[in-house]
């Protein structure tokens, strides 16, 4: 499909949504239904967003998710939305504590930027390693995930609008990518009107051999021109020691994190309807080492010969603009990232730490992504949506594996160069996605509406192989060999993988008696896109006769019906939300390894169900007091599955996916006055993640044997408290997190390439945030 040929349905799809709008404007007047919030364009959302709960009632919530202003209860989708001022007062700052208070997700944390999301189970292992993420990452437009093994930045959160997780596929509005759900970060914009400033330093303690563990933020907003200018800019810096230490290394504390930068907003409102903003980011972030333990090694001990690193330089930078019509809100969107990471790994655990083997990738991503969509008013009989997309993704690999000169002397393998690489590889892959898509609600009635969406999207990509080298390295050591390695050269290569065409889309039914009322029915797709091996064809210098690596694994796809119910009762003093759904996953894209070299390649099996339930519900019982609750139960396994796909992937019909059956938060909090005109607040989370497998449970490659790699999380709960006091601009919160001082075991890594395999649960820490605001 060609740039003219999607100009062409999109200009004849606004021609014709014009022309309904209009008309419908006509017949009805904006107060046959309950109206919708406007479009919002760049500058924040109104105080109305703050998903903070007040003295008396719950506050209704304003997400962005359909790509207009709406209230959260009016969303025929599941959603979690997070304020500035809740993820302050709960102490998030990263991805961890959203998942924590979301139905439905689990974080699986190897490092600081070495993390995967999973929801509402749709994941094999957890690992995701080749393969495209399950859940895209947003901030603001730009996605930050690609391939679940990559390094990924964990954002700091710090003065943003609002945090939103949207469950379930959305690929009919936010890509391929978001093939179970769509977590977005959203910056906050400048304030035209008034002078702004705010600061948090929050310090923290882990008496049980951890460190100290140093938080700082600040944001200045500037109106340049009142009215018309204005200037937003944050800075943070975080320097949190760690509680493993690498009895490989000698090193106490070892998983510290140091990370640091800022970001710089631009508004400019010439006039009521044009507004102009431009956004730059610039986050640094160096966990000095992993965090996975290996239990058997003692409390909180690991075991590496070098430092696991998973670091990101990220810049992103991004312009805004947005234009009313008198029908429809134009948004154009140009976002520009770049980030560059490094991903060293002591992968001596693939031979039982038998021989040194080291991994030293370090690579780029170079991510364009234009946006252009039209918005109509709300107000009709018609409300729609339709918008172009184009992202273009350049990957740098360069990649390096070697052993010690330690080593080879004393075996008498001889032949390497002087930093004992004994393979060297790299690559160029380019990638596009270009889409057009749309989304149609029509009004039947005052209470019943129909929604249809459809995403049509092309994509392909093109991988330039690197000229490199391997070696015997493997079979030599392995074997008790000594004398030269000749080094094999493997050379530059260029594969053009052919484009495909691929379609999402969504239909929706959703009731609402009243404005305090809304049910819904929705059936939705999504997919990913193709994943290309960048070893297809490799032999292994182990096995000769052991498994080619396959060119790569295809689209595979899903389908979710969900059924949801959402409420505010007794003049908002409860809201209920609720949805069931049943997935069907159809092609799975999974993970596999070459048994003689644990080479990881990406394939294709059958399918799997996943189906649950998620309740999200707030109540405010008394002046002062509001009480949140929110779970999810999960069923998640493989149903269907050939004798060639359970022989190459380890799996079983009937293996569960890489999820909790059962999670969960309740959490409180209770506002009071205090002498003086002193607030004070106290609060509390309580959160229970059930145990999952990480893995399919037979060796991939050897259906016969089972995976010795294959473990279960521990089923735990952890508690966090908070109590605080507000004096005048100054607000001073004490708290402890993990107060049982649990160590559960949060998730299992799926691979043998580390010895330490195992993520823990931070141990107790005390801690003082201390926030000003102008």
């Amino acid at each position: 499909m060609t740039y003219l040929a999607y100009t062409s349905s999109l200009l004849a799809l606004v021609v014709a949504a014009q022309s309904a709008t209009a008309q419908a404007k006509q017949r009805q007047s904006d107060q046959d239904r309950p109206p919708a919030a406007s479009p919002a364009p760049v500058e924040a959302i109104s105080p109305a967003a703050s998903a903070s709960r007040t003295a008396t009632s719950v506050d209704e919530i304003v997400v962005t998710a359909t790509r207009r202003s709406e209230r959260l209860q009016d969303v025929p989708l599941s959603i979690t939305a997070f304020s500035q001022e809740e993820l302050t007062q709960k102490g998030i700052v990263s991805y961890e504590g959203i998942a924590r208070e979301t139905p439905g997700v689990v974080l699986d944390t190897r490092s600081d930027n070495n993390v995967s999301i999973t929801t509402r189970g749709i994941s094999t292992n957890g690992y995701q390693a080749g393969l495209q993420s399950t859940t895209t990452v947003y901030l603001d437009e730009l996605p930050l995930t690609t391939i679940g093994n990559s390094v990924t930045l964990d954002p700091n959160l710090y003065d943003v609008e609002r945090v939103e997780f949207l469950r379930g596929p959305q690929g009919t509005l936010f890509g391929s990518g978001s093939l179970s759900g769509a977590l977005r970060i959203l910056t906050k914009s400048p304030e035209l009107d008034h002078f702004d400033m705010s600061a948090l330093a929050d310090i923290g303690l882990t008496p049980d051999g951890g460190g100290v563990r140093q938080r700082y933020n600040a944001m200045v907003n500037v109106p340049l021109v009142e009215d018309t200018l204005g200037v937003r800019a944050v800075g943070f810096f975080r320097h949190e020691e760690g509680y493993v230490d690498n009895v490989g290394l000698g090193i106490k504390n070892s998983n510290t994190l140091k990370d640091w930068g800022g970001r710089v907003i631009a508004l400019w409102k010439p006039s009521d309807r044009l507004g102009v903003r431009l956004m730059a980011l610039y986050e640094d972030s160096f966990p000095e080492d992993a965090s996975l333990v290996t239990p058997s090694l003692g409390d909180r001990k690991r075991y590496s010969t070098i430092p696991d690193h998973y670091t990101s330089k990220t810049q992103l930078y991004n312009g805004t603009l947005d234009y009313d019509f008198d029908f429809a809100h134009l948004t154009s969107s140009t976002s520009y990232g770049y980030q560059d990471g490094l991903f060293e790994v002591d992968l001596s655990g693939t031979f039982a730490l038998a021989l040194p083997f080291y991994l030293f990738d370090h690579g780029t991503w170079k991510t364009f992504v234009q946006e252009t969509r039209l918005v109509s008013d709300p107000g009709g009989t018609f409300d729609w949506t339709v918008g172009g997309y184009y992202l273009r993704r350049d990957q740098f690999l360069e990649g390096r594996q070697t052993s010690t000169p330690e080593y080879l002397a004393a075996h008498g393998i001889t032949g390497l160069p002087a930093d004992a690489t004994f393979n060297q590889f790299g690559s160029d892959t380019s990638s596009y996605e270009l889409a057009g898509f749309g989304e149609l609600t029509y009004h039947l009635s005052d209470t019943l509406s129909v929604t249809g969406g459809l995403r049509y999207g092309k994509y392909g990509a093109t991988v330039d192989t690197h000229a490199g080298f391997n070696s015997l390295y493997f079979a030599y050591a392995l074997g008790g060999i000594s004398g030269p390695l000749a080094l094999t050269p493997n050379a530059a290569s260029t594969t053009e993988y052919p484009s495909a065409e691929k379609a999402s889309w969504k239909a929706s039914l959703t009731y609402k008696p009243s404005p305090d009322l809304t049910a819904y029915v929705t059936v939705s797709t999504g997919y990913r896109t193709p994943v290309y091996n960048a070893r297809a064809g490799s032999v292994s210098t182990v096995d000769p006769n052991d498994l080619v690596i396959p060119e790569g694994a295809g689209s595979d796809n899903l389908t979710n019906y969900e059924i949801g119910l959402k409420g505010r009762f007794f003049d908002g003093l409860l809201t209920a939300n609720l949805a069931a759904y049943y997935i069907d996953w159809r092609n799975i894209q999974v993970q596999a390894n070459r048994q003689s070299d644990s080479i990881q390649f990406a394939t294709n099996i059958g399918g799997a169900v996943s189906k649950g339930l998620e309740a999200e519900i707030v109540l405010a019982p008394a002046r002062g007091l509001s009480l949140g609750l929110n779970g999810s139960l999960n069923d998640a396994q493989v149903t269907d599955l050939t004798e060639s796909e359970a022989a190459i992937s380890g799996a079983v019909d009937g293996a569960r996916l890489a999820s909790p059956r059962l999670q969960g938060s309740f959490y409180g909090t209770y506002s009071y006055d205090l002498p003086g005109g002193a607030t004070g607040f106290s609060s509390f989370q309580v959160q229970h993640v059930g145990s999952f497998p990480n893995g399919f449970p037979n060796t991939p490659g050897d259906p016969t044997t089972p995976n010795p790699l294959i473990d279960d999380s521990d089923a735990y709960t952890n508690i966090n408290l908070q109590t605080g006091v507000r004096i005048g601009r100054m607000r001073t919160t004490f708290y402890v997190e993990n107060v049982t001082n649990s160590r559960a075991v949060t998730y299992v890594h799926p691979e043998a390439f580390t010895y330490s395999r195992y993520s823990i649960l931070r141990p107790r820490t005390f801690g003082v945030r201390v926030g000003f605001d102008l």
